[in-house]
């Protein structure tokens, strides 16, 4: 039936995975939020009286059953935390135990500097500018047998500071784009690193017109996203819909990386009302884009993890400006098919003026390479962590 293309997609799928020769891997995907998210109006600390003191204007409202508040008040999880209420297409995912949270988490590192913080969290080395490689690259498993060339990839322009490193890595801004385009010219520069005389330069070149021929494969065939999944227009959803794209392709992906900008509200961070406003749109479009991705992956999702996080976290006071300052502690979402979710993961240090950071931010309580690296050994297998996040020996949370 499957040779015949006549099988439903869902035995398609079973017959594939009950395959001992061709086993799937466990692929994880990182979301980089830059520019530092508010974790305090994403997960609302709505049972902390502190919280509503610290921010008179900007404050999420309590969660609230009347029609006319409840689009504005914070959806509740657990009777003390909630989420913006932008991110509603994730709350069925948190009761489904999908979607699991942590809170007072991030780097340890005091740096405010948006540069800084990115640097040490995607080198997974805070504090330390001289590490050459990314935690992402370190945390590839040992392949046995050929790589595939679109093994680790990320949705953008350049290749992200996580996934640089010795083992081979592809950044591509769309399936499509990834060529040369005029036909002739590409025969020639295939041409030219086959025949040089480098092996690194051939290898390289071997890989990246493997990964071209494969790429323009996949970009032949039309895609339509599974189970109704409506992603979000813009870049962030573009890139998660061409992930799923190519995870269902079974091209080899183990890891892939994509990120959205624009969390830096110094001023005027929420609008007239809570779920308007420069954060409640990007949140919209936040929220949407996971949920399609959740969606158009279906029983996919049992292979694969996705994790969200941002350098630091915001002010717990909020400015002048109905806005907030560079943090620290912030939270992380983790979604997948083995997350134990439905649960905020982590020690609440409190929002009383003597429990803050510096007596300005949400302390941290837990250390990112801690879910980080429990994903890596329990999801990926890769279980020697002192070489993914050397000097540190993660503590697993249970979130897998």
């Amino acid at each position: 039936m499957v040779g015949i293309g006549s099988a439903p997609l869902w035995l398609k799928r079973a017959l594939y995975a009950a395959d001992a020769s061709s086993p799937r891997k466990k692929i994880l995907v990182a979301i980089f939020q830059r520019g530092a998210a508010d974790g305090l109006n994403i997960v609302v600390p709505h049972g902390d009286k502190a919280y509503y003191g610290l921010r008179p204007t900007i404050a999420i409202p309590r969660p609230a059953s009347g029609e006319d508040k409840a689009p504005d008040a914070a959806i509740d999880l657990d009777g003390f935390f909630g989420l913006h209420p932008s991110l509603a297409p994730l709350k069925p995912l948190f009761d489904q135990q999908h979607l699991a949270i942590v809170d007072a988490v991030g780097s340890p590192d005091p740096t405010r500097s948006h540069f800084d913080a990115q640097d040490y969290m995607e080198s997974g080395t805070p504090g330390l500018k001289a590490t050459a490689d990314g935690w992402m690259n370190r945390a590839l498993p040992q392949q046995t047998g050929k790589a595939s060339p679109l093994r680790a990839l990320s949705l953008g322009p350049v290749l992200p500071r996580a996934m640089r490193g010795g083992n081979p890595a592809l950044a591509l801004d769309r399936i499509g784009d990834f060529q040369v385009r005029n036909a002739p010219a590409a025969k020639t520069f295939e041409q030219l690193y086959l025949e040089t005389k480098d092996p690194a330069l051939q290898a390289a070149g071997r890989e990246t017109f493997k990964a071209v021929s494969m790429l323009q494969a996949i970009q032949r065939q039309p895609y339509t996203p599974d189970s109704g999944a409506d992603y979000p227009r813009g870049r962030f959803g573009d890139s998660l819909r061409q992930i799923a794209q190519l995870i269902k392709a079974d091209v080899g992906v183990e890891m892939a990386f994509a990120d959205i900008g624009g969390w830096d509200h110094h001023v005027n961070e929420l609008g007239a009302r809570a779920s308007e406003g420069q954060l409640a749109n990007l949140l919209r479009e936040y929220g949407q884009a996971l949920c399609a991705f959740w969606r158009d992956l279906g029983d996919r999702m049992a292979d694969v993890v996705l994790v969200t996080m941002s350098e630091f976290g915001r002010t717990a006071h909020e400015n002048g400006n109905r806005g907030t300052d560079h943090g620290h502690a912030n939270s992380m979402f983790v979604m997948g098919g083995a997350v134990r979710g439905g649960k905020v993961y982590g020690q609440w240090p409190g929002l009383e003026k003597e429990q803050l950071y510096e007596n300005r931010d949400l302390a941290l309580t837990t250390d990112f390479r801690d879910v980080l690296g429990e994903l890596v050994a329990r999801h990926l297998g890769n279980a020697p962590l002192s070489g993914v996040f050397p000097g540190y020996d993660p503590k697993f949370l249970g979130l897998v």
